[in-house]
């Protein structure tokens, strides 16, 4: 299956939890790419005392995940690509949206 994950907030806990979640879907053998979009851009720079949402979201590129972030959203914030935040756009959004069997959103 081939599974679209949008993330639209900075909270830690829900970072960890989503990239839990898709780890455990590369795990499974599906395929997932995740957008980085509002809030959700400032992600890769989360930190926490109880939760690791920097390592679960190295963890899934390493796994082969796919992360795409919105670039007007970085630029409204100030923020610079990385390796964790790939500046894309709405058409790539998009895209991620028709290409996937399911489409699950976190905000």
């Amino acid at each position: 299956m081939q599974l679209a994950l949008v993330l639209e907030t900075n909270d830690p806990e829900w970072i960890w939890n989503v990239f839990r979640l898709a780890n455990k879907a590369l795990d499974a053998g599906h395929t997932v790419e995740t957008f980085l979009v509002n809030d959700g851009v400032e992600a890769p720079d989360a930190e926490h005392e109880k939760f690791n949402p920097h390592g679960a979201l190295l963890k899934y590129t390493k796994n082969g995940g796919e992360l795409a972030a919105c670039g007007t959203c970085m630029d409204s914030r100030g923020l610079e690509e990385d390796e964790l935040r790939a500046r894309s756009s709405m058409d790539e959004y998009l895209r991620i949206s028709e290409d996937a069997d399911k489409v699950l959103t976190f905000s």
